[in-house]
Protein backbone atom coordinates (compact mmCIF):
# COMPACT_ATOMS: atom_id res chain seq x y z
CA UNK A 1 0.00 0.00 0.00
CA UNK A 2 1.11 3.33 -1.17
CA UNK A 3 2.13 5.96 1.51
CA UNK A 4 -0.70 8.29 -0.65
CA UNK A 5 -3.45 5.08 -0.22
CA UNK A 6 -2.77 4.84 3.55
CA UNK A 7 -6.30 6.10 5.72
CA UNK A 8 -4.79 7.71 8.77
CA UNK A 9 -4.60 5.70 11.65
CA UNK A 10 -6.84 7.41 14.36
CA UNK A 11 -6.53 4.46 16.85
CA UNK A 12 -9.86 6.70 18.11
CA UNK A 13 -12.91 4.33 19.07
CA UNK A 14 -14.99 7.35 19.18
CA UNK A 15 -14.51 8.25 15.66
CA UNK A 16 -18.06 9.96 14.57
CA UNK A 17 -18.33 8.03 11.06
CA UNK A 18 -21.29 9.53 8.52
CA UNK A 19 -21.48 9.05 4.56
CA UNK A 20 -19.70 12.12 4.13
CA UNK A 21 -17.05 12.59 6.90
CA UNK A 22 -15.10 11.00 9.52
CA UNK A 23 -14.08 12.69 12.27
CA UNK A 24 -12.97 12.37 16.03
CA UNK A 25 -15.37 15.53 17.51
CA UNK A 26 -18.90 15.17 16.96
CA UNK A 27 -20.26 18.79 17.35
CA UNK A 28 -21.25 20.55 14.10
CA UNK A 29 -23.07 23.80 13.62
CA UNK A 30 -25.83 23.89 10.52
CA UNK A 31 -25.96 27.16 10.14
CA UNK A 32 -23.40 30.01 10.70
CA UNK A 33 -25.36 31.72 13.05
CA UNK A 34 -25.08 28.31 15.57
CA UNK A 35 -21.48 29.32 15.47
CA UNK A 36 -21.59 32.33 17.85
CA UNK A 37 -19.55 34.53 15.69
CA UNK A 38 -18.69 38.23 16.33
CA UNK A 39 -21.71 40.35 14.28
CA UNK A 40 -19.29 41.95 12.24
CA UNK A 41 -17.93 38.86 11.16
CA UNK A 42 -21.25 37.40 10.47
CA UNK A 43 -22.26 40.33 8.50
CA UNK A 44 -19.30 40.06 6.16
CA UNK A 45 -19.68 36.43 6.09
CA UNK A 46 -23.04 37.29 4.28
CA UNK A 47 -22.16 39.93 2.16
CA UNK A 48 -19.48 37.93 0.62
CA UNK A 49 -22.44 35.66 -0.73
CA UNK A 50 -22.12 32.41 2.05
CA UNK A 51 -25.70 31.62 3.17
CA UNK A 52 -25.36 28.09 4.73
CA UNK A 53 -21.93 26.42 5.70
CA UNK A 54 -20.44 23.88 3.46
CA UNK A 55 -20.07 20.20 4.99
CA UNK A 56 -16.15 20.80 6.13
CA UNK A 57 -17.16 24.16 7.42
CA UNK A 58 -20.24 22.98 9.65
CA UNK A 59 -17.46 20.92 11.30
CA UNK A 60 -14.37 22.31 10.73
CA UNK A 61 -14.61 25.59 12.20
CA UNK A 62 -15.99 24.43 15.82
CA UNK A 63 -13.24 22.90 16.77
CA UNK A 64 -11.02 25.26 15.53
CA UNK A 65 -12.87 28.14 17.72
CA UNK A 66 -12.28 25.84 20.77
CA UNK A 67 -8.01 26.29 19.97
CA UNK A 68 -7.93 22.79 19.43
CA UNK A 69 -5.14 21.03 16.60
CA UNK A 70 -7.32 20.21 13.75
CA UNK A 71 -7.01 18.24 10.44
CA UNK A 72 -9.17 19.25 7.75
CA UNK A 73 -8.75 17.00 4.85
CA UNK A 74 -11.53 17.91 1.78
CA UNK A 75 -11.15 18.84 -1.83
CA UNK A 76 -10.20 22.05 -3.58
CA UNK A 77 -14.08 23.53 -4.40
CA UNK A 78 -15.66 22.91 -0.26
CA UNK A 79 -15.02 26.19 1.45
CA UNK A 80 -12.01 25.22 2.72
CA UNK A 81 -10.12 28.50 2.76
CA UNK A 82 -12.95 30.30 4.78
CA UNK A 83 -13.28 27.63 7.14
CA UNK A 84 -9.79 28.61 8.47
CA UNK A 85 -10.37 32.61 7.56
CA UNK A 86 -13.40 32.75 9.64
CA UNK A 87 -11.92 30.73 12.74
CA UNK A 88 -8.64 33.42 12.42
CA UNK A 89 -10.84 36.26 12.16
CA UNK A 90 -13.08 35.27 15.21
CA UNK A 91 -9.78 34.59 16.90
CA UNK A 92 -7.98 37.79 16.43
CA UNK A 93 -7.63 40.66 19.00
CA UNK A 94 -8.60 43.70 16.49
CA UNK A 95 -6.93 46.27 18.99
CA UNK A 96 -3.59 44.31 18.96
CA UNK A 97 -1.33 45.33 16.28
CA UNK A 98 0.84 42.56 16.08
CA UNK A 99 1.06 39.17 13.73
CA UNK A 100 -1.65 36.77 15.36
CA UNK A 101 -1.98 33.96 12.90
CA UNK A 102 0.69 33.02 10.29
CA UNK A 103 -0.78 30.96 6.90
CA UNK A 104 1.45 29.37 4.73
CA UNK A 105 0.38 28.54 0.99
CA UNK A 106 2.36 26.98 -1.89
CA UNK A 107 1.90 29.54 -4.40
CA UNK A 108 1.83 33.29 -4.53
CA UNK A 109 -1.92 32.84 -6.21
CA UNK A 110 -3.08 31.02 -3.48
CA UNK A 111 -1.64 33.06 -1.03
CA UNK A 112 -2.98 36.20 -2.52
CA UNK A 113 -6.55 34.32 -2.75
CA UNK A 114 -6.47 33.75 0.76
CA UNK A 115 -5.62 36.97 1.50
CA UNK A 116 -8.08 38.57 -0.51
CA UNK A 117 -11.28 36.30 1.06
CA UNK A 118 -9.43 36.90 4.57
CA UNK A 119 -10.12 40.83 3.84
CA UNK A 120 -14.10 40.33 2.13
CA UNK A 121 -14.66 38.14 4.98
CA UNK A 122 -13.39 40.63 7.51
CA UNK A 123 -14.75 43.51 5.53
CA UNK A 124 -16.55 45.13 8.81
CA UNK A 125 -13.75 44.04 10.98
CA UNK A 126 -10.44 46.34 11.77
CA UNK A 127 -8.15 43.51 10.48
CA UNK A 128 -4.86 43.86 8.53
CA UNK A 129 -4.05 41.08 6.35
CA UNK A 130 -0.68 40.97 4.31
CA UNK A 131 0.41 38.76 1.63
CA UNK A 132 4.60 38.14 2.41
CA UNK A 133 5.48 36.43 -0.60
CA UNK A 134 8.47 36.06 -2.99
CA UNK A 135 8.61 37.97 -6.25
CA UNK A 136 7.29 41.55 -4.34
CA UNK A 137 9.72 44.18 -3.58
CA UNK A 138 11.98 42.94 -0.20
CA UNK A 139 11.97 46.64 1.19
CA UNK A 140 8.18 47.23 1.06
CA UNK A 141 7.32 43.91 2.59
CA UNK A 142 9.46 44.66 5.63
CA UNK A 143 7.88 48.25 5.78
CA UNK A 144 4.40 46.51 5.90
CA UNK A 145 5.27 44.01 8.33
CA UNK A 146 6.78 46.35 10.34
CA UNK A 147 3.42 48.50 10.82
CA UNK A 148 1.72 45.13 12.86
CA UNK A 149 -0.96 43.73 10.42
CA UNK A 150 -2.67 40.99 12.15
CA UNK A 151 -2.58 37.98 10.06
CA UNK A 152 -0.40 37.24 7.62
CA UNK A 153 -0.03 35.19 4.13
CA UNK A 154 2.55 33.54 2.84
CA UNK A 155 4.93 31.58 1.08
CA UNK A 156 7.46 29.33 2.74
CA UNK A 157 10.62 30.96 1.83
CA UNK A 158 9.82 34.67 1.99
CA UNK A 159 7.61 34.19 5.24
CA UNK A 160 11.02 32.74 7.18
CA UNK A 161 13.48 35.39 5.39
CA UNK A 162 11.04 38.35 7.10
CA UNK A 163 11.31 36.05 10.73
CA UNK A 164 14.97 35.98 10.22
CA UNK A 165 15.58 39.44 9.38
CA UNK A 166 13.26 41.00 12.38
CA UNK A 167 10.37 42.22 9.96
CA UNK A 168 7.94 39.43 11.21
CA UNK A 169 7.26 39.13 14.82
CA UNK A 170 6.11 35.65 15.76
CA UNK A 171 5.74 35.96 19.77
CA UNK A 172 2.15 36.87 19.80
CA UNK A 173 1.56 34.31 17.01
CA UNK A 174 -1.46 32.42 17.97
CA UNK A 175 -2.63 30.28 15.12
CA UNK A 176 -0.39 28.45 12.26
CA UNK A 177 -2.12 27.52 9.14
CA UNK A 178 -0.89 25.18 6.37
CA UNK A 179 -2.84 25.20 3.28
CA UNK A 180 -2.93 22.58 0.91
CA UNK A 181 -0.10 20.66 3.00
CA UNK A 182 0.60 17.90 0.39
CA UNK A 183 1.30 20.06 -2.05
CA UNK A 184 3.88 22.34 -0.02
CA UNK A 185 5.52 19.02 1.28
CA UNK A 186 5.53 17.49 -2.31
CA UNK A 187 7.40 20.54 -3.24
CA UNK A 188 10.31 20.46 -1.11
CA UNK A 189 9.09 23.17 1.27
CA UNK A 190 9.73 20.71 4.75
CA UNK A 191 12.55 22.05 5.69
CA UNK A 192 11.46 25.45 5.43
CA UNK A 193 8.32 24.90 7.08
CA UNK A 194 9.72 22.96 10.03
CA UNK A 195 12.00 26.33 10.41
CA UNK A 196 8.70 28.42 10.59
CA UNK A 197 7.81 26.56 13.35
CA UNK A 198 10.31 26.26 15.38
CA UNK A 199 10.74 29.93 15.60
CA UNK A 200 6.52 30.27 16.45
CA UNK A 201 5.68 29.97 20.49
CA UNK A 202 5.46 26.55 21.69
CA UNK A 203 1.43 26.91 22.41
CA UNK A 204 0.63 28.19 19.18
CA UNK A 205 -2.44 26.18 17.76
CA UNK A 206 -1.64 24.52 14.60
CA UNK A 207 -4.50 23.83 11.23
CA UNK A 208 -3.44 21.71 8.44
CA UNK A 209 -5.61 21.42 5.60
CA UNK A 210 -4.91 18.82 3.24
CA UNK A 211 -6.90 17.24 0.06
CA UNK A 212 -4.61 14.18 0.45
CA UNK A 213 -3.01 12.92 3.08
CA UNK A 214 0.34 11.16 1.98
CA UNK A 215 3.35 10.02 4.55
CA UNK A 216 4.83 13.46 4.23
CA UNK A 217 2.09 15.23 5.72
CA UNK A 218 1.19 12.24 8.64
CA UNK A 219 4.80 12.96 9.06
CA UNK A 220 4.22 16.79 9.88
CA UNK A 221 0.84 15.94 12.17
CA UNK A 222 3.21 13.88 14.29
CA UNK A 223 5.45 16.62 14.49
CA UNK A 224 3.77 19.69 15.13
CA UNK A 225 0.37 18.71 16.56
CA UNK A 226 -1.06 18.20 19.28
CA UNK A 227 -4.14 15.41 20.04
CA UNK A 228 -5.79 17.36 17.18
CA UNK A 229 -9.30 16.96 15.76
CA UNK A 230 -9.73 15.15 12.76
CA UNK A 231 -11.99 15.99 10.02
CA UNK A 232 -11.85 13.72 6.94
CA UNK A 233 -13.78 13.43 4.06
CA UNK A 234 -13.76 10.47 2.69
CA UNK A 235 -12.07 9.42 -0.59
CA UNK A 236 -14.83 7.95 -2.48
CA UNK A 237 -16.52 11.82 -1.90
CA UNK A 238 -13.33 13.60 -3.70
CA UNK A 239 -14.47 13.00 -6.94
CA UNK A 240 -16.04 15.94 -7.32
CA UNK A 241 -19.60 15.48 -8.46
CA UNK A 242 -21.53 17.78 -11.43
CA UNK A 243 -18.30 17.41 -13.42
CA UNK A 244 -18.69 15.17 -16.57
CA UNK A 245 -15.24 13.22 -17.27
CA UNK A 246 -14.53 12.39 -20.98
CA UNK A 247 -11.27 10.90 -22.62
CA UNK A 248 -10.15 11.05 -26.27
CA UNK A 249 -8.21 8.78 -27.45
CA UNK A 250 -5.42 10.40 -29.47
CA UNK A 251 -2.96 7.91 -30.39
CA UNK A 252 0.40 9.63 -30.37
CA UNK A 253 1.45 12.91 -28.84
CA UNK A 254 1.86 14.77 -32.08
CA UNK A 255 -1.87 14.18 -32.93
CA UNK A 256 -3.21 16.45 -29.92
CA UNK A 257 -2.83 19.55 -31.59
CA UNK A 258 -5.14 18.84 -34.24
CA UNK A 259 -7.84 17.56 -31.56
CA UNK A 260 -7.35 20.77 -29.74
CA UNK A 261 -7.97 22.71 -32.76
CA UNK A 262 -11.06 21.04 -34.00
CA UNK A 263 -12.44 20.91 -30.52
CA UNK A 264 -11.86 24.58 -30.21
CA UNK A 265 -14.31 25.13 -32.98
CA UNK A 266 -17.03 22.98 -31.68
CA UNK A 267 -16.81 24.25 -27.82
CA UNK A 268 -17.50 27.79 -27.93
CA UNK A 269 -17.65 28.32 -23.61
CA UNK A 270 -17.64 30.70 -21.18
CA UNK A 271 -14.09 30.25 -19.95
CA UNK A 272 -11.80 27.09 -20.27
CA UNK A 273 -8.45 25.86 -18.70
CA UNK A 274 -5.91 23.98 -20.45
CA UNK A 275 -3.75 21.97 -18.56
CA UNK A 276 0.07 21.08 -19.51
CA UNK A 277 2.86 19.16 -17.52
CA UNK A 278 5.92 21.75 -18.36
CA UNK A 279 6.51 24.98 -18.66
CA UNK A 280 7.85 24.51 -22.28
CA UNK A 281 4.88 22.51 -23.17
CA UNK A 282 2.75 25.44 -22.35
CA UNK A 283 4.77 28.51 -24.44
CA UNK A 284 4.77 25.88 -27.34
CA UNK A 285 0.57 25.24 -27.33
CA UNK A 286 0.49 28.59 -26.80
CA UNK A 287 2.59 29.91 -29.81
CA UNK A 288 1.06 27.06 -31.72
CA UNK A 289 -2.25 27.82 -30.89
CA UNK A 290 -1.84 31.53 -31.79
CA UNK A 291 0.19 30.58 -35.11
CA UNK A 292 -3.14 29.76 -35.96
CA UNK A 293 -4.87 32.62 -34.97
CA UNK A 294 -6.65 31.35 -32.02
CA UNK A 295 -6.58 33.39 -29.18
CA UNK A 296 -4.93 32.18 -25.72
CA UNK A 297 -3.09 33.49 -22.61
CA UNK A 298 -0.67 31.16 -21.07
CA UNK A 299 0.99 31.30 -17.31
CA UNK A 300 3.70 29.04 -15.93
CA UNK A 301 5.99 29.87 -12.76
CA UNK A 302 8.56 31.58 -14.72
CA UNK A 303 6.45 34.39 -15.40
CA UNK A 304 7.12 37.35 -12.86
CA UNK A 305 4.72 38.17 -10.43
CA UNK A 306 3.53 40.98 -12.29
CA UNK A 307 2.83 39.36 -15.39
CA UNK A 308 1.39 36.71 -13.61
CA UNK A 309 -0.89 38.72 -12.07
CA UNK A 310 -2.13 40.60 -15.16
CA UNK A 311 -2.86 37.17 -17.19
CA UNK A 312 -4.88 36.14 -13.85
CA UNK A 313 -6.97 39.58 -14.15
CA UNK A 314 -7.94 39.25 -17.31
CA UNK A 315 -9.05 35.75 -17.54
CA UNK A 316 -10.98 36.76 -13.79
CA UNK A 317 -12.54 39.58 -15.93
CA UNK A 318 -13.38 37.48 -18.82
CA UNK A 319 -11.76 39.56 -21.38
CA UNK A 320 -9.42 36.50 -22.02
CA UNK A 321 -11.38 33.41 -22.49
CA UNK A 322 -9.10 29.88 -22.76
CA UNK A 323 -5.39 29.99 -20.45
CA UNK A 324 -2.99 27.33 -21.24
CA UNK A 325 -1.17 26.91 -17.75
CA UNK A 326 0.76 24.36 -15.70
CA UNK A 327 0.06 22.75 -12.02
CA UNK A 328 0.88 25.97 -10.38
CA UNK A 329 -2.90 26.96 -11.26
CA UNK A 330 -4.27 23.76 -10.08
CA UNK A 331 -4.80 24.37 -6.64
CA UNK A 332 -7.07 26.83 -4.91
CA UNK A 333 -7.81 29.52 -7.50
CA UNK A 334 -10.90 29.93 -7.91
CA UNK A 335 -11.85 30.98 -11.32
CA UNK A 336 -16.06 31.00 -11.06
CA UNK A 337 -16.84 31.19 -15.15
CA UNK A 338 -14.53 27.86 -15.91
CA UNK A 339 -16.96 25.56 -17.35
CA UNK A 340 -14.42 23.29 -19.23
CA UNK A 341 -10.74 22.00 -18.41
CA UNK A 342 -9.01 20.37 -20.68
CA UNK A 343 -5.91 17.90 -19.71
CA UNK A 344 -3.39 18.56 -22.51
CA UNK A 345 -1.33 16.39 -20.58
CA UNK A 346 -2.78 13.57 -18.27
CA UNK A 347 -1.29 14.48 -14.59
CA UNK A 348 2.02 12.57 -13.66
CA UNK A 349 0.66 12.33 -10.18
CA UNK A 350 -3.04 11.44 -9.84
CA UNK A 351 -3.33 13.99 -6.64
CA UNK A 352 -3.30 16.73 -9.51
CA UNK A 353 -6.17 15.45 -11.31
CA UNK A 354 -8.67 16.24 -8.81
CA UNK A 355 -7.52 19.87 -8.67
CA UNK A 356 -7.20 20.66 -11.94
CA UNK A 357 -10.49 18.91 -12.80
CA UNK A 358 -12.56 20.39 -9.86
CA UNK A 359 -11.68 23.97 -11.17
CA UNK A 360 -14.70 23.49 -12.98
CA UNK A 361 -17.63 22.76 -10.47
CA UNK A 362 -16.53 24.28 -7.53
CA UNK A 363 -19.18 24.22 -4.80
CA UNK A 364 -21.40 21.84 -7.05
CA UNK A 365 -21.45 24.02 -9.98
CA UNK A 366 -21.36 22.01 -13.16
CA UNK A 367 -18.56 21.39 -15.27
CA UNK A 368 -17.07 19.63 -18.30
CA UNK A 369 -13.46 17.88 -18.13
CA UNK A 370 -11.82 16.50 -21.27
CA UNK A 371 -8.73 14.47 -21.09
CA UNK A 372 -6.22 13.80 -24.02
CA UNK A 373 -5.22 10.34 -23.93
CA UNK A 374 -2.28 8.58 -25.85
CA UNK A 375 -1.43 4.76 -26.16
CA UNK A 376 1.11 5.54 -23.24
CA UNK A 377 -1.12 7.22 -20.99
CA UNK A 378 -4.49 4.43 -20.69
CA UNK A 379 -2.70 3.08 -17.48
CA UNK A 380 -2.38 6.42 -15.62
CA UNK A 381 -5.96 7.07 -16.72
CA UNK A 382 -6.88 3.62 -15.44
CA UNK A 383 -4.82 4.47 -12.04
CA UNK A 384 -6.83 7.35 -11.64
CA UNK A 385 -10.24 5.84 -12.56
CA UNK A 386 -9.46 3.57 -9.73
CA UNK A 387 -8.00 5.86 -7.21
CA UNK A 388 -11.16 8.22 -7.69
CA UNK A 389 -13.60 5.48 -7.78
CA UNK A 390 -14.95 7.07 -10.81
CA UNK A 391 -15.51 6.55 -14.34
CA UNK A 392 -14.33 8.67 -17.72
CA UNK A 393 -16.20 7.94 -20.54
CA UNK A 394 -15.02 8.10 -24.01
CA UNK A 395 -16.18 11.54 -25.17
CA UNK A 396 -19.40 11.91 -27.40
CA UNK A 397 -19.27 13.13 -30.99
CA UNK A 398 -21.87 15.85 -29.53
CA UNK A 399 -19.72 17.52 -27.60
CA UNK A 400 -21.67 20.94 -28.17
CA UNK A 401 -24.75 19.29 -26.14
CA UNK A 402 -22.35 19.14 -23.07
Amino acid sequence: MAAADKPIESGLSDEVVDNEIQTNFDERAETFDDMNLKKELLRGIFAYGFERPSVIQQRAILPVLRKHDVIAQAQSGTGKTATFSISILQNIDENLRQCQALVLAPTRELAQQIQKVIIALGDFLKIECHPCIGGTNVREDFERLQAGPQVIVGTPGRVLDMINRGALRTDHIKMFVLDEADEMLSRGFKEQIYNVFQLLPTDVQVVLLSATMPGEVLDVTKSFMNDPKRILVKRDELTLEGIKQFYIAVEKEDWKLDTLCDLYETVTVTQAVIFCNTKRKVDWLTEKMRSRDFTVSAMHGEMTQQERQTIMNEFRSGSSRVLITTDLLARGIDVQQVSLVINYDLPTNRENYIHRIGRGGRFGRKGVAINFVTNDDIPMLRDIEKFYNTQVDEMPLSIADL
